[in-house]
């Protein structure tokens, strides 16, 4: 799904985004991005959209050169990568229902395909009681989850989401990575740059680590049943921090 090869990005200024960064994603992973403020995660993530062009490398998301996709094609192109960010980035001024309905009207959605998504993907993210609701009308996991919907409306191949619960406490962090991993069980592959290191740890799926820009961890963490249900998955979460067997 996601392919990085000798990447590259250098800021005016002569700072280091990414230094020769090289990895890959299959389809259907769960794959966590860690490292330090300033290491390169919001880099990669800002180059899997587009948002910024690597110095050196290839890029290629679902076998496609990002390089090589136009100007004019990049909205279309960003249709099938879901993004969810910290900070939520919701339209104030618009309902629930609207701001999921938003994500389809600007990529062309039909009415028709609006009022057989938007439902859906709300009961799917628990907000069926709060379609109506405005953003300041709900608690920050509420206004995680809506920002999940919309990125996930589309059913993209894949959802990136920076920090999805940086600014959540633990409960509510755990429901979110909950939905997260629903979402993964659907066959998208997820990405997710996170400063979480204790959540991290408990989710058990494979690890990058960015300093200074370069990979210097790339690990499997397997120690998980792959098949479990989102209750299991959820409750083994909120139990008690333990390493896995065989780990020093």
């Amino acid at each position: 799904m996601i392919e990085f090869r000798g990447v590259s990005k250098r800021y005016s200024g002569g700072d280091v985004g990414l230094d020769d960064v090289t990895f890959s994603v299959e389809r259907g992973d769960f794959v966590f991005l860690v490292g330090a403020t300033g290491s390169g995660k919001s880099t990669v993530m800002r180059l899997l959209i587009k948002e910024l062009e690597p110095t050196a490398g290839t890029i290629r998301v679902a076998g496609h050169d990002l390089g090589e996709i136009k100007r004019k094609r990049i909205a279309y192109y960003r249709r099938n990568v879901g993004v969810v960010f910290q900070d939520f980035k919701l339209l104030p001024a618009r309902t629930v229902y609207d701001n999921v309905a938003y994500a389809l009207q600007v990529t062309g959605g039909t009415r028709r395909e609006i009022r057989e998504k938007v439902p859906d993907i709300l009961r799917l993210t628990g907000l069926s009681t709060k379609l109506h609701n405005y953003p300041d009308q709900l608690s920050g996991g509420e206004q995680q989850r809506v920002s999940i919907a919309r990125a996930f409306v589309n059913h993209p191949p894949l959802l990136l989401a920076d920090e999805p619960t940086g600014n959540l406490d633990p409960e509510t962090s755990v429901d979110i990575m909950r939905l997260l991993y629903r979402i993964n069980r659907t066959g998208t592959t997820v990405l997710i740059a996170s400063h979480d290191q204790a959540m991290v740890d408990k989710m058990r799926r494979r690890v990058l680590e960015l300093a200074h820009g370069r990979v210097v961890r790339d690990e499997a963490t397997g120690f998980y049943a792959r098949d479990e249900t989102t209750r299991e998955f959820a409750r083994r979460l909120r139990a008690p921090s333990s390493r896995p067997p065989g780990l020093a």
